[in-house]
């Protein structure tokens, strides 16, 4: 089966690299070289390919840029193919091309498959082909999150379905939950809106406006408010078209009128023009008789009531005071109480989707309650087998006495917080569950188990860690391992157990190692060798392959600093043989 491959890797003004080619191949790759060659560039710039942060103090001084370009064979089924291939990426010839440009000033630009894509997704496709490893990521480890991720990683479907469960049902009780807090915060808010809009319907219904009815009780007010002064325009109004009945000799404008038309109608007959007039006179004369017998009406029938008139200014007042509340006027106030009942039925309705809510809540808490325990046991019986695991391969890479165990726990829910009804307590639970993990160790026999980040040296670290991949490689392998200085404080017979369960790692998985120890580099099926120049720049030729008298000799210049010296030699050769008796 083709499994992905770093097959090469171009490095161009980055630190002290002016320009180098890295050739990988499967299996186990060592690096190696002087302090200060640069052997960690290597690591840095499959980092950047990675999607890793750019800094621009990498760019080597007086370039414009550094540009990392990587060729990743991948079979076209894989998962990096795919997502590769839905960004418009293609594959040159099986192989995945990757490039990662940084400018002096800071941007970062990213390629993939010849086209350029977010720096988000070069990190994506790193979960898929590449594990790197520095003294960092043992920092890392110390972390209990990374161990609960680790211990999970190794618990493979036996946590991953019950996790899934979990995810979808944690995440819609945080969903189900921030709206019930939400609801329920603004129920006080909705209650008083609903109060306010009731006492205002009732107000309104108490008093039972009409429409347009303002506007005619303002007309009426206006009219009794003026009685007597209209009352006496109209009587004098009507005694100057009708004269005064009690006045036999008073002249009236409807008497002078008929008159005139009388006048003009009787000669008439002569002349349509005065005809027309007459016509005219005729009409003023009706008009005029009209208006004198609605003025009579309109004084006998003019109502000077003072109880009337105060009867009108309460209820003005009383539709007032509905105005000042609800609307301009009486249309608006009305327009205000149809809009508010459709309100207030809609607040009223709260009661309900509350219980709603708070059963599905319940129900979700049940079920997350069944999920923890399942994940609790699928956890702890991973534990033992990885710690059991884990203890074996440190026996081998001579910590023989060492003890590596998974401390499992949970804590109690904080006072006012929801929590889980595990062991008759409530339980703090989050995204990945309710158990705390913690990764101990007993380096020795009679030593108390201790969290690793209290319990391990530097040396001993870096062994835990390489135990802990040589332990994944055959649960769940990464295509593509590399290591910078995994074997930091290892010596002796310990360097060699290093170098020994590398070269095991790489029997599944491409192993790619920067070392100082010649016990390491030893067992590598292939040795590069970074060397500067005399102007301190690694160039093309920087990078070299080394292979018989040339790795002995490398391997003696790591042993004793001295290419030449014979007992050098005769060690190297030494661990050369060890290395391929022993593979």
């Amino acid at each position: 089966m083709v499994v992905p491959v770093l097959e090469e890797m171009r490095i161009r003004s980055l630190g002290v690299i002016d320009d180098a080619v890295v050739e990988l191949s499967p299996g186990f790759t060592a690096v190696t070289g002087e302090t200060g060659a640069g052997k960690t560039m290597v690591v840095t710039s499959l980092g950047l390919l990675l999607g890793g942060r750019a800094d621009a103090a990498l760019v080597r001084a007086g370039e414009s840029a550094a540009v990392v370009e990587g060729r990743i064979v991948v079979p076209p089924d894989s998962p990096a193919a795919v997502r590769a291939g839905e960004a418009g990426a293609e594959l040159d010839d099986g192989a995945l091309l990757v490039s990662r440009t940084l400018s002096a000033e800071g941007r970062s630009r990213a390629h993939l498959g010849g086209r350029s894509v977010p720096v988000g997704l070069l990190g994506e496709l790193s979960d898929d082909l590449v594990a790197v490893h520095g003294q960092s990521d043992q920092q890392g480890l110390l972390r209990p999150v990374r161990q609960r991720q680790a211990l999970d990683r190794f618990a493979g479907e036996s946590v991953a379905v019950p996790m899934e469960k979990w995810t979808a049902a944690y995440q819609r009780l945080r969903t189900v939950s921030r709206e019930l807090d939400e609801i329920t915060t603004l129920a006080r808010e909705r209650a008083q809106e609903a109060d306010m809009l009731r006492f205002g319907l009732e107000e309104i219904a108490a008093v039972e406006p009409r429409a347009g009815e303002d506007t005619e009780l303002a007309a009426e007010a206006e009219r009794l408010g003026h009685a007597e002064a209209l009352a006496s325009a109209a009587t004098t109004a009507h005694g100057a078209l009708a004269g005064d009945p009690a006045d036999p000799e008073s002249v009236d404008a409807a008497a002078l009128v008929s008159a005139a038309h009388r006048a003009l109608e009787a000669q008439r007959a002569h002349d349509p023009a005065l005809a027309s007039l007459a016509d005219r006179l005729g009409e003023v004369s009706i008009l005029m008789g009209d208006v004198a017998g609605e003025l009579a009406g309109y004084a006998d029938n003019l109502d000077a009531d003072p109880l009337r008139l105060a009867a009108v200014e309460e209820r003005r007042a009383a539709l007032a005071q509905l105005t000042r509340k609800y609307g301009e006027d009486i249309a608006a106030v009305l327009s205000w109480s149809e809009e508010s009942a459709a309100r207030l039925a809609e607040l009223e309705g709260d009661d309900e989707r509350i219980g709603e809510l708070t059963a599905e809540r319940d129900a979700l808490l049940t079920e997350l309650t069944g999920l923890a325990q399942q994940l609790t046991d699928a956890r702890t019986d991973a534990a033992k087998r990885f710690a059991d695991a884990v203890t074996q391969e440190l026996s081998e890479l001579a910590m023989p006495h060492a003890r590596v165990s998974f401390s499992l726990g949970r804590s109690d829910a904080a006072a006012g917080a929801a929590g889980l009804e595990l062991d008759g307590r409530a339980v703090a639970f989050g995204p990945h569950g309710t158990d705390e993990v913690e990764l101990l160790l007993a380096p020795h026999p009679g030593a108390q188990p201790r969290p690793v980040a209290k319990g391990a040296s530097g040396g001993e670290l870096s062994r835990v860690m390489l135990a802990v991949e040589v332990v994944f490689a055959g649960a769940d392998p990464v295509p593509t391992y590399l290591f910078d200085e995994v074997d930091a404080g290892v010596g002796g017979k310990a360097a060699v157990e290093v170098g020994r369960r590398l070269a095991r790692l790489a029997r599944s998985s491409q192993v790619v190692v920067v070392t100082h120890l010649p016990q390491v580099a030893a067992f590598a099926d292939r040795h590069l060798v970074v060397e500067k120049t005399d102007d301190g720049s690694v160039t093309r030729s920087g990078v070299k392959a080394m292979e018989g008298e040339e790795r002995v000799r490398e391997l003696s210049r790591m042993l004793a600093g001295q290419e030449d010296s014979e007992l050098a030699r005769a060690h190297a050769e030494e661990l050369l043989e060890a290395a391929r008796t022993s593979s």
